[in-house]
Formats: structure tokens, sequence, C-alpha cells
């Protein structure tokens, strides 16, 4: 489970006194913390371990966002630092599909939908989140959709 991971981790990198790895792993968990308790005021259940690769895609999204802005404004040191989060971030994450990977796996889920049109791309998309959760960026499997569905 990701929650037992992410202890493990801050263990570790406690131990290796390394500090960025330290203060990575209390953000994803104080993240965690936040999530868990907004979730349990509109009377949901903890979060899963795919509701946690989403947050944690989420966290990778913004440090990217973040990057490109680091870099326009030149200050290379904190876009770096950005960089080394994301790849401690990304270490939770399952190994993400290769392009002919997830193109043959959205194909099998166009069939099992019985998608024909871009019309179906709501579906589809909906059963890729479901089976596909962290292995495939959303962006990518929308313009693989795209492509088999004709558009």
């Amino acid at each position: 489970m990701l929650r037992e991971q992410f202890s493990d981790a801050l263990k570790t990198a406690m131990k290796d006194k390394n500090v960025l790895g330290v203060s990575t792993v209390r953000l994803i968990i104080a993240r965690l913390k936040e999530q868990d308790i907004d979730a349990r005021g509109r009377g949901k259940p903890e979060l899963d371990d795919a509701s946690i690769q989403q947050m944690l895609q989420g966290m990778i999204k913004q440090r990217r966002e973040s990057i490109a802005l680091y870099e326009q404004g030149k200050r290379m040191d904190l876009a770096d630092k950005e960089r080394g989060e994301i790849a401690i971030i990304e270490t939770f994450l399952p190994k993400p599909m290769s392009d002919e990977e997830a193109e043959a796996a959205i194909k099998e889920i166009v069939a099992a939908t019985g998608a024909q049109s871009i019309k179906d791309m709501g579906k589809v998309m909906a059963a890729i989140r479901e089976k596909l959760t962290g292995k495939i960026d959303n962006a990518k499997a929308s313009g693989i959709v795209k492509k088999l569905l004709g558009n």
C-alpha cells in the first residue's frame, strides 16, 4: 500500500540525511492528510491507492508548471529542485506505459466499450481512468482516443 511506502521512504530519507527526499515525502504525506480530512468532511472514506496515484500525478503536474515559470525567470536552481521532487514522487507511481503499450491497451478498452465515434469519448476516458490510472497521462490517453475514434 502506498501509505506504508511513504512512511518507509521518509524513514530511509531521514537515515540517509537526504534533505530533498525528506521534504518531498513530507509534502506528499501532508497533501494526503489534507485530502483525507477533506474526504471525511464529505462523508467519504480515506483515499485508496488509485486516488493517491491521481493526487501524485497532480503534484507532478504542478511541479512541471513551476519548472516552466522558473525557467522563464532564469531561476535554474529552483527548477532543478522541482525536477528532483518530480523524480522522488515518480518513484511511488507505476512505471508509465510506452506509446505502443498505451495504444494497445486503449484499443482494447475502445473495443470493450463498443465506442464507434468521438461522441463515445467520455465513456472510453472513464474506462481508461478506471483501468489505467497512474500508467498513462490523461492528456496522452485523450490524444490516442481521438486518433482511434477518427478525429
